[in-house]
């Protein structure tokens, strides 16, 4: 007689059974669980050995054409491979072991080029340069150019004498990488033709960390989200072309957000001359010199709900004697500002909260402990349609300085929360010098260009 208990014991015997003979199977089916790697070309295979002494740059060639040739992948197993000047097939998709698979660079020219490639697909990848000497020709340690679809993932690229990774005319994505010891920037680009650098960790680079560039103002479409970008330095001098976390140059229709950037010696995000911006969800601390810079001949620029924590200037959105205009800038907190910059800094000084010059809202923004000016409006005769609504400054040398030079345009300052400001709450200003009182307690400012109402100060 069957009961419920028989039928559990049963049932259980069973289960045990299909285990065992599940593991017995497992073991007749070498190779499972390198799957994902069925098809390609294992390196050994073909004779290029990991850890061998010689330099397999020929090995390594023949290889990667007669994988091009195929259209097939080729796996490195864990190891040392050291190699140099490859020039990279049409088609390449090499992948390795994260972290162990390292091809490293012997010196005498470049690592890898590329030339009007078609596909390049590089992945678990240890790129080490061993800070060694490269040519003039090269300008980085991963040198790609002209490239229709490129995908750089979970790679390393370490040491290099220039850039780390050098892009130009690229299309594709570079994600999930330790870029780290580049001279130059870790990631360098250059008339990108829609390319998305996402998740990577940039650090320790002698002058730049992401850099998206173009030879002539154009749309660019780069995106550039979710990095961490850390120590960078301006080794090669300069006033801001060098020394910035991540830097937009003259590439319209940029988006920088949700990076994490610190500890660079100018700016964290520095676009220039880059209209259609948008600059959104970062967190900037210890920049050198500007926090976040909109500058030059743009237009268009969107700078929202960033954190600045500790710089010489916060955010500025400046150069209208440029061109510079059309921009928001909300929901930003900066703080924790200094006087003191990488250089000696023109009139007025370092220490600013906000800039803003043309066209442009400045609202629902905190700024606490910025020594000079909490915001400062307009430069001379170069203000225009500036809206300065909604916002709290806190502890400030002056809270909002506005320009009254004459040919100076329109500005509106209401309904600001000013607290503790040491040399008044709203000043107009002639350059550099206060030539009013505290425009936030007169009913009439006396300059017709002037809007200030509904401001409260303490």
């Amino acid at each position: 007689m069957w009961n419920r208990r028989m039928l559990l014991a049963q049932t259980a015997g069973l289960a045990a059974a299909g285990i065992l003979a599940g593991r017995a199977s497992a073991k007749v089916l070498p190779g499972i669980e390198t799957a994902s790697m069925r098809g390609s070309i294992n390196a050994i295979e073909i004779g290029v050995q990991p850890g061998a002494l010689d330099d397999q740059s020929k090995s390594f060639a023949k290889m990667l054409s007669a994988a091009s040739d195929r259209d097939a992948p080729v796996f490195l197993p864990p190891g040392t491979y050291v190699v140099s000047n490859l020039k990279l097939p049409p088609r390449v998709r090499l992948s390795g072991v994260p972290g162990a698979t390292r091809i490293v660079y012997g010196g005498d020219g470049h690592l890898m080029m590329a030339e009007q490639a078609e596909h390049i697909e590089l992945s678990g990848l240890v790129l080490d340069g061993s800070n060694r000497w490269l040519a003039d020709y090269a300008q980085g340690l991963l040198d790609l150019r002209r490239v229709a679809h490129l995908v750089i993932d979970n790679c390393q690229a370490i040491g290099s004498g220039k850039n780390g990774l050098a892009l130009e005319r690229v299309t594709g994505r570079v994600g999930s990488s330790d870029i780290s010891g580049a001279a130059d920037a870790g990631i360098y680009s250059v008339e990108a033709g829609g390319l998305e650098i996402s998740g990577n960790s940039v650090s320790d680079c002698g002058n730049g960390g992401i850099l998206a560039h173009r030879w002539q103002a154009a749309e660019d479409g780069t995106i550039v989200s979710g990095n961490r970008v850390q120590r960078i330095g301006a080794n090669s001098g300069g006033t801001g072309q060098n020394g910035n976390g991540i830097n937009a140059f003259r590439a319209g229709n940029v988006i920088i957000s949700g990076n994490i950037v610190s500890d660079c010696a100018f700016s964290a995000i520095r676009a220039n001359s880059s209209s259609n911006l948008q600059i959104t969800g970062n967190t900037c601390s210890r920049s050198g010199e500007t926090g976040i810079y909109s500058e030059f001949s743009f237009e268009g620029a969107i700078l929202s709900n960033n954190l600045v924590d500790g710089a010489a200037n916060g955010i500025s959105i400046v150069n209208f004697n440029e061109g510079g205009r059309m921009a928001v800038c909300s929901n930003n907190i900066v703080r924790n500002l200094t006087t003191t910059g990488p250089y000696s800094a023109d009139p007025p000084g370092f220490g600013v909260g906000i800039s803003a010059e043309a066209d442009t809202t400045v609202s629902g923004n905190v700024v606490e402990n910025a020594p000079l000016y909490g915001m400062q409006l307009g430069w001379g005769p170069y203000l225009r349609n500036v809206v300065a609504t909604g916002n709290i400054i806190r502890k400030a040398g002056t809270g909002i300085v506005v320009s009254v030079v004459e040919g100076a345009g329109g500005a509106v300052i209401s309904d600001n929360v000013i607290d503790g400001a040491q040399n008044g709450a709203i000043v107009g200003q002639r350059w550099a010098d206060p030539v009013t009182g505290d425009l936030a307690r007169s009913a009439d400012t006396g300059y017709a260009h002037l809007t200030v109402e509904r401001n409260k100060v303490s």
